[in-house]
C-alpha cells in the first residue's frame, strides 16, 4: 500500500466516539462523531463504521490510533473499563481484524499526552501530568520526555486513588475515589445531593422541578448567572480537584499540569477556585 501520510484517530469515550483523519502536521482533514454504544460487538461495529466513513472521504489512511476510556495492558487487551461495560477482551486484535490496518491502541489520556508532546503544549517538556475531565477522570504521566505506562500498562490512574474511604462508591468498585468527586458524573452527584437537601432552588427549576434530574450542566449554567447554590457546588468540586492536583504534584513534581476533556471548557468558572484551594492545602 502506498503511504498517504494520513492517520485516522478514534476516541472511545464514555458517552461518545469521535473519529478524525489527520496529516503529518496534525491538521484535521475529516471527522465524525456518534454516541458510544454498550457491548463489545456494538462498539466494534461503530468504530469500524466511522473509520470506514472517514477513509471513504479522504481516500486511504496508513494506520489507525484508538484511545479508549479504560485500562489496557501492554498487549492491547482491555483489562478494566468500568465506564464502558467492556469485558476482558483482546481489543487490539479484534480491531486489527476489522480494519485491516496497523492499529495503535492505548488509554485515551495516554494518547492525548503523546499528542501534546508531539504537537501541543508539552513540546520540549520532560515531566508533566495530563488530566482529562469528562464523564470520568483520566490521567497520563509524562516522565523524562515520554508517556509512562508502568509494568503492566496501567500506570497513572490518579482518578482511582482513594481520597475519602467513607465516600460514595466509584464505578471501579472502590469507595471515595478522586473520580467520584472530580468528573462530570461526580458533579452530577454533588448537584443532586444539594438539590435533594433543598440548597439549590434555582437548579431545581432548571431541572424541571425534579431533584433527580439535576445535572452538572445546570450547575455551570447557574454559576454563569451567579446562582449562590451553583457556586457553592462548584467550589466543592474545585476543592476536590485541588486535592487531586496537590497529590499529583507531591508525587510527581511535574513542570506542567495539562487539563483536557469536556469540562475544561468551563475552566474559567472554577479554575481560580482550584488555584485558591490548592494554595491552602
Amino acid at each position: 500500500m502506498t503511504s498517504t501520510g494520513l492517520t485516522a484517530g478514534v476516541h472511545i469515550a464514555t458517552s461518545k466516539c469521535v473519529a478524525v483523519v489527520i496529516d503529518d502536521d496534525g491538521a484535521v482533514l475529516a471527522q465524525s462523531r456518534v454516541d458510544t454504544p454498550r457491548g463489545t460487538t456494538e462498539l466494534l461495529d461503530v468504530v469500524e463504521a466511522i473509520c470506514t466513513e472517514l477513509i471513504t472521504v479522504v481516500g486511504a489512511v496508513d494506520s489507525v490510533g484508538v484511545g479508549v476510556a479504560g485500562q489496557l495492558d501492554l498487549s492491547g487487551r482491555m483489562a478494566f473499563s468500568p465506564n464502558l461495560d467492556l469485558g476482558d477482551v483482546p481489543l487490539l486484535q479484534l480491531l486489527e481484524t476489522r480494519l485491516d490496518r496497523p492499529i495503535v491502541i492505548d488509554n485515551d489520556a495516554n494518547l492525548a499526552a503523546m499528542a501534546e508532546l508531539e504537537w501541543g503544549i508539552a513540546r520540549g517538556i520532560s515531566n508533566a501530568v495530563l488530566m482529562t475531565i469528562g464523564s470520568g477522570f483520566g490521567n497520563a504521566l509524562i516522565i523524562d520526555g515520554a508517556v509512562r505506562r508502568g509494568a503492566f500498562g496501567m500506570a497513572g490512574e490518579l482518578g482511582h486513588t482513594m481520597i475519602n474511604p467513607s465516600g460514595p462508591e466509584c464505578s471501579c468498585g472502590s469507595r471515595g475515589c478522586l473520580e467520584v468527586y472530580t468528573s462530570g458524573r461526580g458533579l452530577d452527584w454533588m448537584a443532586r445531593q444539594a438539590a435533594i437537601a433543598g440548597l439549590t432552588p434555582q437548579l431545581l427549576t432548571l431541572a424541571g422541578g425534579d431533584a433527580e434530574n439535576v445535572q452538572g450542566e445546570h450547575v455551570m449554567r447557574g454559576a454563569r448567572n451567579d446562582d449562590p447554590g451553583a457556586l457553592a457546588i462548584l467550589d466543592q468540586f474545585a476543592f476536590w480537584m485541588a486535592v487531586g492536583l496537590s497529590n499529583a504534584v507531591a508525587l510527581l513534581d511535574p513542570e506542567l499540569v495539562i487539563l483536557g476533556g469536556d469540562m475544561a471548557d468551563d475552566w474559567d468558572l472554577y479554575g481560580h477556585l482550584v488555584r485558591t484551594h490548592h494554595e491552602r492545602l
